[in-house]
């Protein structure tokens, strides 16, 4: 257990200075500074990238590597700002990214919802944009990498169909509303685990945001009020993670299932150890290559237009090593 803290303490560490790579700067304030058209034929584009907040680890991670795998492209120049899960300093840096003329605007939306009509600005002012993890429907043209989120809670529910046992109680985390990838995950979660587990009992749901803290926070009160909890079922690796965090070392609790998704380096970490069970990966270094080769491709006039998704695997006790040496390799974990 000593071993498996120090490793999480310096996964910490490295969410924390995962935006903070040699010549990475994220910026919380404005994007700023001059450029030309999308469409126009130069030696280097300026390509913003504005994340949802570098305070949760899948987006910080994310990040780090759509900064990377912009160094191998010696035409474009990526500048990441930090929306701090805010749907309004997330549009208002959409707003100035088109008004200091970016060549090519990446957003990872904290909101589709809210962030859509200013997307769509985007869009309209020509400038080249791609949505990511998640993919915001509704906007008339545009491009976008994702992975397919329905796809990421089935094959985790799929799982969970053999595993939790029967006339369980379990509770549900869901990610914030509206959220394209909080709002198919949870529909997979009905149509391929609820509808066909009837003798399952949710005793508690609610919406912790992403957040680890909120999670915890939810679970402290549910176990209280159900002490007999089988299962955590959560949207995203954060909450599972907050959620047995919570009941650790909880009379009652020991053994408890608890299924995520993301593959986070914290989650395969829980895995390894026993602690959580199960999880689907989505690849921030595969969704940066996508990215980057798609805004390159738009830009240089290879491709009209990208929408394209990556996998999502499985994560479980009997391959956890293959991604602990994944995270090992990124330097998201210690070797």
């Amino acid at each position: 257990m000593k071993s498996l803290t120090r490793r999480i303490i310096a996964l910490g560490a490295a969410a924390a200075a995962a935006i903070s790579l040699a010549g990475c700067a994220v910026t919380t304030g404005n994007p700023t500074g001059g450029g030309g058209g999308a469409t126009e034929d130069k030696d280097e584009y300026r390509v913003a990238y504005i994340a949802r907040a570098q305070a949760d680890s899948f987006a910080a991670w994310l990040a780090n590597e759509m900064k990377a795998e912009a160094g191998n492209y010696d035409d474009l120049t990526l500048e990441v700002f930090d929306g701090q899960a805010d749907d309004e300093i997330e549009n208002k840096m959409i707003e100035n990214a088109i008004a200091n003329k970016f060549d090519a605007i990446i957003i990872q939306a904290n909101n589709a919802d809210a962030q859509l009509p200013y997307i769509q600005q985007a869009i309209d002012a020509g400038i080249v944009t791609i949505t990511t993890n998640p993919r915001v429907e509704g906007l008339t043209g545009g491009n976008s990498v994702d992975a397919d989120p329905y796809k990421q809670g089935a094959v985790v529910a799929q799982l969970a169909l053999e595993e939790i046992p029967e006339n369980a109680n379990v509770v549900v985390l869901n990610g914030p509303a509206g959220n394209f990838h909080s709002t198919a995950r949870r529909e997979a979660w009905e149509a391929e685990f609820f509808e066909k587990r009837p003798d399952v009992k949710i005793v508690a749901e609610d919406i912790a945001n992403w957040n680890k803290d909120e999670a915890m926070t939810l679970m402290e009160d549910w176990s209280l009020a159900n002490p007999d909890v089988d299962a955590i079922i959560s949207m995203n690796d954060n909450m599972a993670s907050g959620a047995l965090e919570a009941v650790k070392g909880k009379g009652g609790f020991d053994g408890i299932l608890a299924y995520g998704v993301d593959g986070t380096p914290e989650a395969v970490l829980l895995i390894e150890a026993g602690t959580m069970t199960a999880t689907s990966l989505q690849n921030a270094r595969e969704l940066a290559q996508l990215n980057l080769k798609a805004v390159h491709d738009l830009l240089t006039g290879a491709e009209d237009e990208v929408n394209v998704d990556i996998g999502n695997p499985l994560i479980t006790k009997d391959n956890v090593q293959e991604y602990i040496d994944l995270y090992k390799e990124a330097g998201l974990l210690d070797k």
